[in-house]
């Protein structure tokens, strides 16, 4: 009994001894050893590394339940498009046939992301993604695949509307564009360049960017979250996974992102989905005249005391303008009692009202204000757009 307990009291000892000399020189070791972490060696190594707990708990500043959230929702759209060579004056000879061959098509291919916004199966894009596609084909995260149909598209907001058939779609979340604020965290979410759906992070760098001659109507959110070719048409989320905007466009020098980037806000989009669904197009107001921007020189040629509204530089004959009394040199202040502050605000205000009915506007003509009613119109299709269903007839 008594040599069992000095072979006890040796090794308490001895145990005792080891953990003082291990606490000296190595404390780090002891600190582990209490805290429960785990200590191993690479099978082939015998340095000695630190494994984390599995199931370990996300970083406080992760967005990875965002990101969770609307990826499913972001698609991969690709487009193709035949193009015919040249005819020859010679193909119609069938020995030159035979030796030649037939006429072969080629085939153009791009590449963008949208944005499923419904289960009904409505995908939302922009217009430059899709606006010369023969075929258009829907890849989802999931590897499903679908034909998608023009619903149809809006170039002077650059968005467009397709329709895939494709059963338990996910769809996103739409949030509130007009709450979110410079700094506010955002994520963009696309496939650039082709490599498959990718993450990026910034912040909101401006609202309310236009000016920019993008497109018509210009109300761009700025983000610096990295936005490359193949981003177009994607979600630009906020850190609870909602929809805030559609990325449509870049600033760079070299094709790839410089840290500029534009997306579409969330009210745009879906006040323009609601009318492609509605009537295949967006029916907007037009009264017929050409604004110009109040300069500081047009201000003290003209005698200004303010340099706000939108001066009328021409009138076409016969418009909506041109009936109600509307002269060229009028500067435009108010629209039904609505202030005008440049010409890109004048735009947006004469486009939501409705044609056929009458708008009260108030022009300030050799320094009085004098209020006329329009009759507004409908406004006319692009330029670029009546060439293409022109090309069609």
């Amino acid at each position: 009994m008594r040599r069992l307990w000095l072979l006890f009291a040796q090794t308490v000892t001895v145990g005792l001894a080891v953990w003082f000399i291990v606490a000296s020189l190595k404390p780090e070791w002891a600190k582990d050893l209490v805290s429960g972490a785990r200590t191993t060696r690479i099978a082939t190594s015998s340095v000695p590394v630190m494994e984390a707990p599995e199931h370990s708990a996300p970083a406080q500043n992760s967005y990875r339940d965002a990101a969770r959230r609307a990826m499913p929702a972001v698609v991969n759209i690709f487009t193709t498009k035949g193009t015919r060579q040249p005819q020859s004056p010679f193909m119609d000879d069938p020995l030159f046939r035979r030796f030649f061959g037939e006429q072969q098509e080629e085939k153009q291919f791009s590449l963008g992301s949208g944005v499923v916004v419904s289960t009904q199966g409505y995908v939302l894009t922009n217009n430059h993604v899709i606006e010369t596609a023969d075929e258009i084909e829907v890849a989802l995260a999931d590897g499903r695949k679908a034909s998608g149909k023009l619903v149809g598209a809006d170039p002077e907001t650059d968005l467009a509307v397709i329709k895939v058939d494709i059963p338990n779609l996910p769809s996103i979340t739409l949030g509130h564009a007009e709450q979110a604020r410079v700094g506010d965290v955002v994520l963009a979410i696309g496939n650039p360049f082709g490599v498959g759906q990718t993450v990026t992070m910034g912040i909101v760098s401006a609202l309310g960017r236009n000016h920019l001659g993008i497109n018509t109507f210009e109300n761009f959110i700025q983000t610096d979250a990295a936005i490359n070719p193949g981003n177009s048409g994607g979600a630009l989320i906020d850190a609870n996974g909602n929809l805030l905007g559609i990325n449509t466009a870049i600033y760079s020098r070299s094709g790839g992102s410089l840290g500029i980037g534009f997306a579409i806000p969330v009210t745009t989009v879906k006040t323009v989905m609601e009318a492609i669904i509605a009537n295949g197009q967006v029916i907007r107001g037009w009264i017929g005249v050409e604004p110009q921007d109040i300069t500081p020189e047009l201000a003290e040629s003209f005698g200004l005391a303010k340099k706000s509204g939108a001066i009328i530089a021409g009138v076409l004959k016969g418009g909506p303008a041109d009936k109600a009394g509307i002269r060229p040199g009028d500067i435009l202040v108010a629209v039904e009692g609505k202030p005008v502050t440049d010409t890109t605000d004048m735009l947006n205000l004469i486009a939501q009202l409705k044609p056929g009915n009458k708008a009260r506007m108030t022009v300030l003509r050799r320094s009085q204000e004098s209020t006329l009613d329009v009759v507004v119109g409908k406004r006319p299709k692009p330029r670029r757009e009546e060439r293409e269903e022109d090309d069609e007839r």
